[in-house]
C-alpha cells in the first residue's frame, strides 16, 4: 500500500483519531486545568483565558474535554473488543458445529435482538451498581449479538470452502478451523464492522451518559457533559453544542477509515481459498 493511494477522506478521519487517542493519552499534561477544577463563573462565555468558556459548574469547558476524549474512548474501544472476542468465538463455533449448537446459539442471540438495545441497557444499569466495569459488560454483551450476526454469516461462507474441507480431512481440531482458516479469510468484513462497532459504542455511551446511566459525574465524558449545559441552551449558551460536536466529529472520523477500508479489502474475499 502508498501513502498516496489512500483518499483524502480517510486521512481526515485518521488525523481526527490520532487527536482524540493524543488527547486521550495525554490529559493530564495537555489540559489548562483539572478535570472537576471550578475556574471560572458559571457558563462563562469563551474568552483568552478560556477557549469554549466554563459550564454549569465554572469548570473550563476545554479541559473536561480533553479529560471527557480518555474516558469516551477507553469504554467504547474495551466495549468493542470484548463484544468482538465474545461474538466471533460463539458466531464462529456455531458455524463450524452446525446442527444443536448452532440452533441453540442462533436463537437466543434472536431472541437479544427482538429487545430494543437502548431499553434492554436502561432496565439493566437501572438495577445494577453503576461503575464503569458493569458499563463495559452490559455495553459489550449488546452489541455482541450484532458481531454475532455478520460473524456466522461470513463462517458458513468461508466453512464450505476446498481448503476447510481439506483441514477437516486431516483431521485438525474445531480450534484451529476458526483460528487459523476462517478467522484469516474473513478479516475484511469484521475489520469494517470493527470500526462500525467502535463508532456505535462511542454514540451509544454518550446516550447512557445524556441519560444518567453512563460514566457517573464528576468524571468527564462527552454524553455526561451534554447532559449538564442542555440547559443552557435556552438561554443561547454553547456550551453543550462542544462535546455534542465531538461526539459527532470522532463517529465521522470512524466512519471515514471504515469506509476505505471496506474498499481497499474487499478484494480480499475468499484470501486462502483462491490460492
Amino acid at each position: 500500500m502508498r501513502l498516496r493511494d489512500i483518499p483524502i477522506t480517510a486521512w481526515i478521519g485518521i488525523a481526527g483519531i490520532l487527536l482524540a487517542c493524543f488527547c486521550a493519552i495525554f490529559a493530564p499534561w495537555i489540559a489548562p486545568h483539572g478535570e472537576t477544577e471550578i475556574v471560572g463563573n458559571v457558563w462563562q462565555p469563551p474568552d483568552g483565558q478560556f477557549v469554549f468558556g466554563t459550564d454549569n459548574l465554572g469548570r473550563d469547558i476545554l479541559s473536561r474535554l480533553i479529560y471527557g476524549t480518555r474516558t469516551t474512548l477507553l469504554v467504547a474501544l474495551a466495549a468493542t473488543l470484548i463484544s468482538f472476542s465474545l461474538g466471533i468465538v460463539l458466531s464462529f463455533t456455531a458455524a463450524t458445529s452446525r446442527g444443536v449448537i448452532d440452533q441453540i446459539l442462533s436463537r437466543f442471540n434472536d431472541l437479544m435482538m427482538s429487545i430494543p438495545t437502548l431499553i434492554f441497557a436502561l432496565v439493566v444499569l437501572a438495577v445494577l451498581p453503576q461503575n464503569i466495569v458493569i458499563l463495559i459488560l452490559v455495553m459489550a454483551i449488546l452489541d455482541s449479538t450484532r458481531v454475532y450476526r455478520l460473524g456466522r454469516a461470513v463462517a458458513l461462507d468461508v466453512a464450505v470452502m476446498d481448503f476447510v474441507e481439506a483441514a477437516k480431512l486431516r483431521g485438525e481440531g474445531r480450534s484451529w478451523i476458526i483460528f487459523r482458516e476462517i478467522l484469516p479469510n474473513t478479516l475484511s468484513p469484521l475489520l469494517a464492522e470493527f470500526g462500525l462497532r467502535f463508532a456505535f459504542s462511542i454514540l451509544f455511551l454518550s446516550t447512557l451518559s445524556f441519560l444518567g446511566l453512563g460514566i457517573q459525574p464528576p468524571a468527564a465524558d462527552w454524553g455526561g457533559m451534554v447532559k449538564d449545559n442542555k440547559d443552557g441552551i435556552i438561554f443561547g449558551i454553547s456550551a453543550a453544542l462542544v462535546p455534542g460536536t465531538a461526539i459527532a466529529a470522532l463517529a465521522i472520523c470512524v466512519n471515514m477509515v471504515v469506509d476505505w477500508l471496506m474498499k481497499r479489502t474487499s478484494s480480499l474475499k475468499g484470501g486462502r481459498g483462491d490460492a
